[in-house]
């Protein structure tokens, strides 16, 4: 993905929706956001107007209804979004980001001792076990 995605989160909430059932129509997906969001149809429609213009979803005819699929994976869009937030907040230096998180005690020392084991794994070459150097 070679631009970043800054998403509203309402955008979000929709590609939720789809990414959670797969492919829906407009209706579907208003039906899915209304607990959450009291939402026209017609706004549901116009976001994924905006979303498909952009290239985040694409739309095929069903029964005269047009069923929306998305174009883009939610991995796919955390990455885009944090490196966006990493190089606007933090000059691109990552470990600012997470010195900040800890420093502002957002990371709990449970989530502390899963990134630990992430990146002990992320660091091993599968193949022979030895650390990779990046």
């Amino acid at each position: 993905m070679s631009e970043p995605l800054a998403l509203t989160d309402l955008q979000l909430d929709v590609l939720r929706v789809l990414w959670r059932r797969g492919p829906a129509s407009v209706a579907e997906i208003s039906e899915q956001l209304q607990p959450e969001r009291d939402l026209a149809v017609t706004t549901v429609a116009t976001i994924l107007s905006r979303l498909e213009k952009r290239g985040i979803v694409r739309h095929t005819s069903r029964s005269r209804q047009f069923v929306y699929h998305a174009k883009v994976s939610e991995p796919d869009v955390r990455r885009s979004m944090v490196s966006e937030l990493t190089e606007r907040l933090f000059g691109g230096d990552a470990t600012a980001l997470v010195s900040h998180l800890v420093s502002a005690h957002e990371v709990t020392p449970g989530d502390l001792d899963r990134m630990k084991k992430l990146l002990e794994t992320t660091g091993k070459d599968p193949k022979d076990g030895r650390g990779t150097h990046r």
